[in-house]
């Protein structure tokens, strides 16, 4: 497990919760720290395994080019967003940073930071795996009845990771698609 950041991802922006922020705009800082295991990405050399700056800056882009309210909005977003995409991520946190806040004096930066931890344990076998679904880890690798899942949810809680999932899971037919 390693650690990959970008720090100092600077913007200009109209962000703010008076519409006087939204007409002047300031600039914001956005910093993003991932944990993900980029040994074979390492070894190999190779992109494919490990995280691309790119596409983390570009994210943090897209989510600062709309207007928002609320730092703590942006934030949000732009963790949500790269857990989507990024699915091999283990530990995620984010921080927008606003710099130069008008509040009537001086003041540096105001900033809001927010994380999140992907690792879950299975509650059957304990082995440890990641969900970068909101909720549960029970619709993206197929069918189970509900019945079935009612049932595996009162004896082993919310997560159950693949492996103990698939004696579970449906052949996938046209009626549960």
């Amino acid at each position: 497990m390693g650690l990959v950041a970008l720090e100092g991802m600077q913007f200009e922006a109209r962000h703010g919760y008076y519409a006087e922020e939204q007409q002047i705009g300031g600039t914001y800082r956005v910093d993003v720290y991932l944990q993900v295991d980029f040994k074979e990405g390492a070894t190999k050399d190779e992109l494919a395994g490990t995280v691309n700056y790119e596409t983390i800056y570009r994210i943090a882009k897209l989510v600062m080019s709309k207007n928002a309210k609320l730092i703590e909005t942006l934030a949000q977003q732009i963790l949500d967003k790269i857990a989507q995409i990024c699915t091999t991520v283990s530990y995620l946190k984010v921080r927008v940073i606003k710099m130069h806040p008008p509040l009537g004096g001086q003041v540096e930066r105001a900033y809001v930071e927010i994380e999140e931890d992907f690792k879950v344990q299975c509650g059957q076998c304990k082995r440890i795996f990641l969900s970068h679904q909101k909720g549960d880890c029970w619709t993206k690798h197929g069918y189970v009845y509900p019945e079935t899942k009612a049932s595996l949810i009162r004896s082993y809680g919310p997560h159950i990771c693949l492996d103990c999932l698939q004696p579970h899971l449906l052949k996938e037919t046209k009626e549960h698609r």
